[in-house]
């Protein structure tokens, strides 16, 4: 429990750091969502950073939870990551679908999603397996997300542009 406890002004930093982007990549696409929503890979790629930003708030709000032990983090985070990593594989099947020839570095754009969600995996497997290291790859994690999700969204705000 101590374990958790020690990275409570971490969690916090992350809460408030992921709600504030997650708040502003929101709005910041609402001023073209009517084109982001046309392509449907543009759109998907943004539900993808968006919902890095969402994991991360929600694996440092569970870190927050008073006396959650490293074993319920890691199983309620193993659970958390398996659905949000639905978001990042919709993305990668529209990214792969669009074959139009300025879609380039499809590789890359379908795997960035990803980041956060096998971050968290592994993380929660190594706290449910009772490895206290669990923790610094949830912190990891986080920045991954953060990282992630605003180069999503820089990209898909560029892109709808074009």
């Amino acid at each position: 429990m101590d374990a958790v406890e020690n990275w409570h002004e971490f969690n916090v930093a992350i809460v408030g750091a992921a709600a504030a982007l997650a708040g502003l990549v929101i709005v910041a696409a609402s001023v073209n969502i009517g084109d982001i929503v046309k392509a449907v890979s543009l759109t998907s790629r943004l539900a993808s950073g968006i919902t890095g930003l969402v994991l991360a708030l929600t694996a440092s709000a569970v870190g927050l939870i008073p006396e959650i032990t490293p074993v319920a983090y890691g199983a309620t985070m193993l659970a958390v990551s398996i659905a949000f990593a639905i978001f990042p594989a919709q993305a990668a099947r529209r990214i792969f679908e669009n074959r139009a020839p300025e879609n380039e570095a499809r590789p890359f754009k379908a795997l960035v999603g990803f980041v956060a969600p096998v971050a968290y995996l592994i993380g929660s497997v190594l706290l449910i397996a009772g490895a206290p290291g669990g923790l610094v790859v949830f912190a990891i994690g986080s920045i991954l997300a953060v990282m992630a999700a605003l180069l999503i969204s820089w990209v898909v705000l560029v892109e709808v542009l074009r």
